[in-house]
């Protein structure tokens, strides 16, 4: 326990100590972003604004890199931070997409999203209820949300007193916000942090069940919702008629460096 919790805290000084500022770079109107592909990756105000300790550095390159080693459009979304605070070490995604809080104002048809960056409990929520929100829309299918958490930021806000690891998360986050000057864009962790917290299984499962995309109130009762950690067996959080029904899957992985193809078997 010891050993996880000093990598979780020692992982975003293995980043790169330099990165790429990308600057002058052109901006896709929405109405002209196409992604053909089933597959995109979606990476949600990638920026020190909002990430001052750079806890997802390392995991976003990766994330990138895994996208375009395996030919996944990747979309990178931007606020209104100036440019030289995005960090991600890649400047050409498939398309830059302006979006301040998040929301998805382009028409999204791939069946598997990577969502990679953005404030969990904020613009990166915003992002799935709109991407949900159009699947929800469309002729019923299998859909997989993969987070990839160690490129995924957070405040910790969806941690609540009575939680039983209450106080190691705010142990950990006085840690890694000592001496810095107070103020919302200080005290960030990453998810795979949050779970090295957590660390058990049965109430990483309760929290994530909370940090969810209201599935509840997008999805009709013929989906099946799912989710699951890693390669572990997927846990079915509402069942639906039928012995094949479309399922959405909400795949937790660590790191892109772990990343295998999900499957829809196994239920």
């Amino acid at each position: 326990m010891f050993f996880r919790t000093l990598f979780l805290l020692l992982l975003p000084l293995l980043a790169t100590p330099s990165w790429a500022a990308c600057r002058n770079h052109g901006v896709t109107p929405p109405a002209q972003v196409r992604i053909a592909d089933d597959s995109v990756m979606i990476v949600v105000h990638q920026s020190s604004t909002h990430d001052a300790r750079f806890a997802t550095k390392r995991g976003v390159d990766e994330a990138v890199r895994f996208a375009k080693s395996r030919k996944i459009p990747v979309i990178y979304l931007q606020d209104d931070t100036p440019d030289e605070f995005y960090f991600m070490e890649d400047c050409f995604p498939y398309h830059w997409v302006f979006s301040q809080g998040g929301e998805i104002s382009f028409e999204l048809t791939a069946s598997h999203v990577y969502i990679v960056g953005g404030h969990l409990e904020l613009c990166m929520s915003t992002t799935l209820h709109d991407i949900i929100f159009q699947w929800s829309k469309r002729a019923p299918r299998n859909f997989t949300v993969t987070y990839l958490m160690d490129a995924i930021y957070s405040n910790g806000k969806m941690i609540e007193p009575a939680d039983p690891f209450y106080a190691d998360f705010e142990r950990f986050i006085g840690i890694v916000t000592y001496g810095r000057p107070g103020g919302e864009h200080w005290p960030k962790l990453s998810l795979l942090e949050t779970m090295g917290i957590i660390l058990r299984e049965d109430h990483e499962l309760e929290y994530i069940k909370k940090i969810l995309p209201r599935w509840d109130r997008t999805f009709p009762r013929n989906y099946r919702i799912a989710v699951q950690m890693n390669d572990s067996v997927k846990k079915v959080l509402r069942t639906a008629p039928g012995w094949n029904p479309p399922t959405v899957l909400f795949r937790f992985v660590d790191s892109a460096l772990n990343l295998s193809e999900p499957r829809m078997d196994g239920f």
